[in-house]
């Protein structure tokens, strides 16, 4: 697995599906706020994504491409099953459960959001559902064409697989430079998983590790290697589970039984939380191809003259008329 992104290794036209809430928060703190527009507006998260997308027309030969978004960042349906979900991520005296995104970066999202309506890159959202869940389920119905995941969240790397069509995440954890390609072999040697159904065990895992950014408890005393090893030696997180009640099973230490049997609750409820939706009712706002030319021509001229982008878009257009 390389992590060069000049040397991942590609696919023909694949369809791209970027993580665009994960991608812009990451562009935010990556790039300087003294990047302005003429009026004195931030717009470093603005032109970090949109160079991110030049990059993917560029680098991974996208075909097709959605940005996913977040019709709700902390859905109800997960808050229902754990109340501490990203509950601490909530803005103080919301009283409508708004996330805490710093103020510079609150007034970039329309300025993205209207970047990618006049370039005529396609948006995708699911009322009651988060950008994963849009993207698990794009992914999970893709009968034709490859599939890479753009993102700086591993959450998503329980979408991989083989089958029908191949499934990639490309992690942008560590930035470009160190992008990870990721798919059922480079997961399951990245984590020591079983190759098999390898995005359904780095899911399990992830229920047992827990995640606190996430506000994931976890099942204290089990860390990511015990985690692994336990989906590792029985095959999926529901074989562990069931093993938990049965006193005959040896290869449950008493140790990790106690553990589990202390987490009932937590592990009763974690995969609703932990699980990417595969059958959201998603909304597109128009077909998915990469266009060679600019949807509105005009306003993307107004676009970067009114926010400064002048080095940024022009790049995004230039990868547009060379691929």
């Amino acid at each position: 697995m390389s992590e060069v992104s000049g040397k991942l290794s590609q696919v023909s036209n694949p369809l791209v599906l970027m993580d665009a809430a994960s991608l812009y928060f990451r562009a935010f703190y990556a790039l300087p706020e003294s990047m302005t527009a003429p009026d004195g507006t931030p717009v470093n998260a603005v032109r970090g994504f949109v160079d991110t997308i030049a990059k993917v027309i560029t680098d991974r030969k996208a075909s097709r491409l959605v940005a996913c978004l977040d019709a709700d960042w902390r859905p109800e349906f997960r808050v229902a099953a754990l109340p501490s979900y990203k509950a601490h991520r909530v803005a103080e005296g919301a009283v409508d459960g708004e996330e805490e995104v710093p103020d510079t970066l609150t007034p970039q999202v329309p300025i993205i959001l209207d970047v990618l309506d006049a370039v005529g890159i396609a948006t995708a959202e699911a009322a009651g559902y988060e950008a994963d869940d849009v993207i698990g389920t794009l992914a999970a119905r893709e009968a034709t064409d490859p599939v890479e995941v753009i993102t700086g969240d591993r959450d998503l790397f329980q979408v991989v697989r083989e089958e029908p069509t191949p499934v990639r995440v490309l992690y942008l954890g560590r930035g470009w430079a160190k992008a990870e390609l990721l798919g059922p072999q480079e997961l399951a040697a990245k984590y020591a998983l079983p190759v098999q159904d390898a995005g359904r065990a780095y899911a399990g895992m992830a229920v047992l590790r827990g995640d606190p950014s996430d506000g994931l408890p976890g099942v204290a005393g089990i860390g990511e290697k015990t985690a692994a090893k336990l989906i590792s030696e029985f095959g999926s997180l529901q074989a562990v589970l069931d093993a938990v009640h049965d006193g005959r099973d040896r290869k449950l230490t008493t140790r990790a039984r106690t553990a589990l049997l202390n987490a009932q609750d937590y592990l009763a409820v974690a995969p609703t939380v932990v699980n990417v939706a595969t059958d959201a009712d998603i909304v597109m706002d128009r077909p998915d191809l990469v266009p060679a030319t600019p949807a509105d021509p005009d306003r993307v001229a107004e676009l970067t003259r009114r926010w400064g982008l002048g080095s940024s878009l022009p790049r995004l257009l230039s990868a547009l008329e060379r691929r």
